[in-house]
This record gives C-alpha cells, structure tokens and sequence, in this order.
C-alpha cells in the first residue's frame, strides 16, 4: 500500500478540483485510498455555512449496496466512508464514476454528485493458465508465426498491459501487436529452423508488463513440442471474419461459416475448426462452431445489454501426423432490440406532504434508466392522471416528483400518482410505478355551525342547574385541529353578565342554567357562543342564541279597586224596581302572567242556587237576570271567583253584598263609597301612565319585531321555532296572530298590565276569525277558543 500512498500525494491536489454547476458537483479520487480521506468540502462547494449543514440535515443518498462516502456535517467536509474498489465497481470500463446526491431540507434541495474514481496499479497482469503447450513441425520454415495467450490486467490506462517479454532463446522471437479497441496481442515467431533430433523441445517465459509505476508483472510457462514434418498448414479465406446478429433470434440460427483450405492431400488436408481461448472470453457456451463445416450457430441466449459484442479467435488444423493450424479473428456484433423496459425507482420518498405545501415543493425523487441501447433506451416520463403533482427534470433521467397544484386533505387525503416512462423503440415499450403520497392535515378549517342563529325556548322557574340546550359545531380538520371547546363570550342582560346566569360545558357544549328565569321579569335574551379549535393558531367561529323563556301559569288574578280581594265584604245597592238586565256592578281583575295564562273569566259561586244574579264571565259585570218579586231577600252576599286559563288554573275571590232598596233615591242615600283621598288619584294617575308608556313602548317593540319576522321569513332564512303572538294595545284590546291570521279583543285599560306573550311553538290552530269587545263591554265570539270554551 504503499506505493498507493505515493500516488495518492501525487494526486492529491486533483482532489480538491470539482467542476460545480446547477445540476451536479463533479469530484476526482484515487481507488483505494483509506477510509476518512477528504474528498473535498461539500459546505463551501455549495455555498453552506457549516451552521446550516445541520440545520438543514445535509444527506447524502446513493442507490449503491454500501455507502461509499459521506459528509462530516461538523467540517463540511466529503470523505470516503468505505474501501473504493474501480475493478469491482466499474469492471471492463475505461471511466468510472460513483454517483450519489446530496440532499437538503428546509427548503428542501437537490444536488447531484459525481466522482470520477482514478485507476491505480493495484492488479498484475494474469495469465489464465500458468503453462502453455506448442507443437511445432521440425520442418517449419523461418518467419512461421504463432499466436500466443494473452494476459489480462484488471486496471486501465496507464495500469494495464503494455508490452510483453520473452526469454532469451536461440529460435524464436516476439511480435507484440497492438489491437487498439481489440487489445494487445502476442505473436511468437520462428527465427531459426529447427531440430527435434538435437532439442526435442524447448522452455520459454513470456512476461506480460503494465505501464504502472512501479511496473508490475506476470509469466507464462511456454512449452514448445516439435513434431514431425507436415509441410503445409490451413489457411484462413480471410483474416478478419466481421458479422452482426439481432440479439432476439432463436437458438439454431446461423451466424456466419468459416472457410479454410490445405494443400496437403488426405489426411493432412483434413481441417477441423474450433475456438480458441482468449482468457476468459470463452463463447462456447453461447455460439456453437461445427467442427467439421466450419459454421458457427446460436447455441445460448443472446443479450446486446450483457455483451455488444464478441471478439472471437478461430483455429484450422489439420489431421495430419503433426497436426498444423490457421488462425483467424472473427468479430460478432449484436443488434439491439427493445427488449427492455424503462426502470422506474423512487430514491427518496418525502410522505406525508402538508396540505398547504407550496407549488414546487419536492415529494419524491425519481429515477429511470433502460437497459437497451440508442433510440432504444432513450425515456421520455411523465405523470399521468389529474392529480395536483408533476414531474421536474433534475439531470438527464433524473426527475423530482413536485406539488403542482393545492392540495385539500378534507376532499382527498391520499393520492395515488401514476407515473409512466416510455422508451423510443419500436415498437416502445413502457413501464408504470405508483407513488402513494399521504397529505397531512394543517388547521385550515373553522368550526362550523348548522346555523348562525339558534332559537331557545326555556319554561320560567326552571330549576337551576338544567341543561337548556346543547350548542355543537363541527371541524373537518383532524386530531387537534378538530378538537373543539366552547366558551360564552362576554354579555350581558339588563346590566348582569351572561356568565352569572349561564354557564357552558366547554367539552360537550351543554348550557347550564345558573338560576331560575321569571317570565314576568325577563322575557327574553341574547348571548353568543364562541367555539374554537386547538390547532396552532387556533380557529374559531360564534353563534348568536336567543333564549325565549315560556310563560307559566304562577300568578293568580288580583281584583282591582274599589273592590278587593280575601273575602272583604263590599256593598252595591239596586232599586226594587230594577228591570232585568239592570247594572250592579263591574268586577275588574288583571294577571300578571301573559297570554291564556292571563285570559281571566267571571263566575259567581255563592250563594247557590241563585238566580237572581248573572255575571258576564268575560266583562265581569254583576246584573239582574229578572225583576225582583216579593219573595227575594233584601239583602244578597256574592261571591265572585276570577279565575284565569292556565294549566293548572289560578283563581282569586272577591265578596259583594247586593242590598234591595224601595227607591233609586235611596241608592244615593245608601250607596256606598269607597273615599277616593287626593293623593289616592295621583297615585292611581301614575300607574296608568307608567302602565300606557310601557304598553306603547311594548307595541312599537313587537310591532318591529314582526316585521322584522316577516322580512325573515321572506328570504326563507326564518327559524325553524315560530310562535304565536297575543299583544295588548293601548286602547285596552289584545291582538292575537299566528301566521297571516289575526284576532282582536277589547279589554278595560285596567287590564294592560297583561302586554306581550309569546306562546310556544307549535301553537294550537285557533278556530276564530274574529272576536271582540263592544265598547269594552259586551264581549261577543261565535267561534270556539282552544281550550274548548265557549266565550261570551
């Protein structure tokens, strides 16, 4: 090794020079040099600090079986990694290069790296036998030529075989020829005739030297048999025997005939032919010579992409007692055929690929060669389909699998892409290979709601803690990009924050109630939700829910003034001649629920029995049902019950004492007067206007809001929740509408307190078109109201 050390110091300023461009780094290197020998620096050649060799985790990537060099990402430097042998890696070639590329990240780049791998003298030349044997007629003239084995030297160059040497002998001499593209050959010539009866044989040493430094060697034992006369020997129609054959013909075939002739006669003349062997190039295995026609056939399997070619020598000889020989060259070029198709390999597979990869971006480098010759393993690639990926050209058949389109893991998560190469022969032939890329998922999607706005019905006194609905999105990102929370945004209603009344589960979504509602303190509210994924960043969207809270049936009527309530007694007075329908008194009572809950009716419940008496069940007024005979009590204690129509219904009592009087004078008289103080009135005058402004106030509310419902409901984005209305106007009356329809009722102004209600959706269908209050008064339907009664 040590003469390689020396080679290596004479070499080694060619290490340092490489040819660089955009495509490849090229470098020079002796074989067998030691491990860790510096090829050249890597970092400086591509214009890397060393800081970014690992930063963007510099590899180097060859298709070879063992990892010839690599990279020290600390210096930058290329070294050999393992022993480079030129003979095994580029047997029978003039050039050798090993091919690797390197390969960065972030961003992602590619450099192909070729390194020329120089010869050294490290093979002697080799005979294949270590003796040769030669049997020569005593009777062969001066200038007779025979051709001698060669030698075989596995280096190159300057390295191989440049001459032979023969030993000093008294009668024969060497003829060294060179073959250019066919080799060197050795010819021994006859200097001196000789005499088997004074030498019988004799011992030569031929010595094949290369051109290498130091010189090295190899001999060859030549045993030279003289043999008894035979004068003529056979000779070749042709020295060079030159034929070409399609590497795709059967066995069988028919390669060429030899052709030599002697001018001896009978057994002498008889020639037989045969092949001659030049170190390890022994075609017997693949062509077959007949011995005795001289005609070469195809006896094996033909292959242009093993061997382009046959460089053959033949023999002649003849049968006589000392047998002579004719030796000829015979050269069998094969055809190529496209039998052979493309190879598709994928060197570097870069999977999965995120969503929002940018167009460009490399997923896989892909390699394709064909094994068959000109046109024949010229490749054209491509990728075939409709998918977001092309192929780039790096360096001849080098290409980069990049994105060239966007990429979408919610609608295809996996590509399968074809690719396709196909070669110029005729007919071509073609190859395919399916690359599998995965896309990954990146947070590009918010959370999503069914609808931007939810609708909520919630009963009033509720028990705390229930759950009042469930809000849900939904993310079609994955893992952590579509784990959602919730949270309520910051609001408030009627000046208390949202979070003291509701509190959400931020896993589930369940919204808890953290009090009961009153309807009659709160009628309704609105708040958002906001739902957010854990993606980095987070996305996020709202929904805006408005809670509705239904009225319940948790107020019992209260009997206005002058009359009250808990069985207080008040008095009325009529004349004994009062007619039948004659007016007592008018009993007024409001409830402070909404809606039927608040649809008061009138009953006289004591005393039974009575007929004397009737009561409106609607307008509450107390008149006669006849004239008062004889028999009739003066006085009459009634019991008025107020009750409303809720489920279940609530209902308060008053007590009026009828007294009969002979006179209307003495009504004046007797009648009974509840003392109205000044300040009394001026209360009174403050409830109603308190009482008109908040019912005005109501009315231009709801007023908006139905057309504002109308509006909705023409777009078709309505709720899916609709609710009937019943609204009281200023004028005493209550309108009640559901879809188009609408129906009017006249009440006192003492009932006002009774404004908006909103009745759970789906109401039931009310049968009346019209129903009204004459003059406040007299209450008049013909219709049927849903709960079955009948209205007066």
């Amino acid at each position: 090794m040590g003469s390689v050390e020396n080679l290596w110091v004479s070499v080694a300023a060619l290490l340092c020079l490489c040819q660089r461009s955009a495509a490849q780094i090229s470098y020079s290197i002796s074989e067998e040099v030691h491990k860790g020998t510096a090829v050249g620096n890597i970092a400086k050649d591509l214009g890397l600090n060393l800081h970014e060799l690992e930063s963007r985790d510099l590899r180097i990537i060859s298709s070879y079986s063992k990892q010839y060099v690599n990279v020290d990402l600390r210096t930058g430097l290329f070294f050999v990694n393992d022993r480079i042998d030129r003979e095994e890696l580029c047997p029978q070639s003039p050039q050798c290069f090993l091919r690797a590329q390197a390969v960065l990240s972030n961003p992602l780049s590619v450099h192909r790296i070729e390194i020329s791998v120089l010869d050294v003298n490290d093979n002697s030349p080799v005979f294949i036998e270590q003796s040769y044997s030669l049997n020569i007629s005593e009777s062969m003239s001066p200038g007779e030529r025979y051709p001698l084995p060669i030698a075989e030297d596995a280096d190159i160059g300057m390295n191989t075989i440049k001459g032979y040497k023969l030993s000093q002998n008294a009668h024969f001499s060497l003829d060294v020829q060179g073959g250019g593209d066919h080799g060197m050959s050795a010819e021994l010539v006859l200097d001196k005739a000789l005499d088997r009866e004074k030498q019988p044989f004799i011992k030569l040493i031929l010595t094949a030297v290369d051109g290498g430094k130091p010189v090295r060697s190899g001999t060859l034992q030549i045993r030279i048999n003289l043999l008894d006369t035979n004068d003529n020997a056979p000779v070749f129609s042709k020295t060079l025997y030159k034929t070409s054959v399609r590497e795709d013909v059967p066995k069988g075939t028919a390669v060429i005939k030899l052709n030599a002739t002697d001018l001896d006669e009978g057994i002498n003349s008889k020639i037989v032919y045969s092949f001659m062997k030049r170190g390890n190039a022994d075609v017997s295995h693949i062509f077959y010579l007949n011995p005795e026609t001289g005609e070469i056939t195809v006896r094996g399997q033909l292959d242009y992409e093993e061997t382009p070619a046959y460089d053959v020598r033949v023999q002649a000889m003849d049968q006589g007692p000392v047998p002579r020989s004719a030796h000829a060259k015979l050269l069998i070029e094969i055809i190529d055929v496209n039998d052979n198709k493309p190879d598709i390999s994928v060197t570097s597979l870069m999977t999965p690929v995120k969503e929002d990869a940018e167009v460009g971006t490399i997923v896989a480098l892909v390699t394709v060669s064909d094994k068959d010759g000109g046109n024949n393993g010229v490749t054209h690639c491509k990728v075939v389909g409709s998918v977001p990926f092309k192929l780039k050209s790096n360096y001849k058949n080098d290409y980069s699998l990049v994105v060239d389109g966007p990429l979408d893991r919610e609608n295809i998560s996996l590509y399968n892409v074809t690719i396709t190469a196909t070669d110029e022969g005729n007919p071509p032939l073609s190859s395919m290979r399916v690359i599998t890329v995965q896309v990954s998922d990146v947070n590009d999607n918010a959370p999503q709601f069914m609808e931007p706005v939810l609708n909520v019905y919630v009963k009033e006194n509720s028990p705390t803690g229930s759950v009042i609905c469930t809000i849900s999105a939904i993310d079609p990102d994955l893992d952590y990009n579509a784990k959602l929370t919730y949270n309520l945004l910051d609001s408030s209603t009627k000046n208390i924050p949202i979070t003291s009344v509701l509190n959400i589960n931020s896993e589930s979504g369940d919204i808890v109630s953290l009090q009961s509602f009153n309807f009659e303190e709160l009628k309704t509210f609105q708040f958002k939700v906001q739902a957010s994924d854990s993606g980095v960043p987070p996305l996020s969207s709202n929904v805006t829910v408005n809670v509705f809270i239904l009225d319940e049936n948790d107020n019992s009527p209260a009997v206005l003034a002058p009359y009250s309530e808990h069985g207080s007694v008040n008095s009325e007075s009529i004349p004994y001649s009062a007619e039948a329908g004659y007016f007592v008194a008018k009993i007024r009572a409001v409830d402070a629920d909404s809606g039927y809950n608040a649809l008061l009716s009138y009953h006289l419940s004591e005393p039974k029995g009575n007929n004397l008496f009737r009561i409106g069940t609607s307008s509450g007024e107390i008149r006669t049902k006849r004239r008062m005979s004889d028999n009739d009590l003066k006085s009459h204690p009634l019991v008025v019950l107020v009750s409303d129509n809720g489920e279940p219904s609530l209902s308060a009592t008053v007590s009026i004492d009828v007294v009969v009087v002979e006179s209307s004078a003495d009504i004046q008289t007797q009648f009974r007067h509840v003392p109205i103080k000044e300040d009394s009135f001026s209360d009174l005058n403050l409830y109603l206007l308190i009482a008109i402004v908040s019912v005005s106030l109501i009315f231009l509310l709801s007023l908006i809001s139905l057309i504002a419902v109308k509006c909705h409901r023409t777009d078709g984005s309505f709720s899916r929740y609709s609710a009937p209305m019943i609204t009281t106007h200023p004028d005493g009356s209550w309108s009640y509408s559901k879809s188009t329809q609408q129906y009017d009722v006249c009440f006192s102004s003492d009932t006002l307190k009774s404004d908006v209600v909103v009745f759970p959706a789906p109401f039931p269908p009310v049968d009346a078109e019209l129903i009204s209050i004459n003059g406040g008064d007299t209450f008049t339907s013909t219709q049927t109201l849903p709960n079955k009664e009948k209205v007066r």
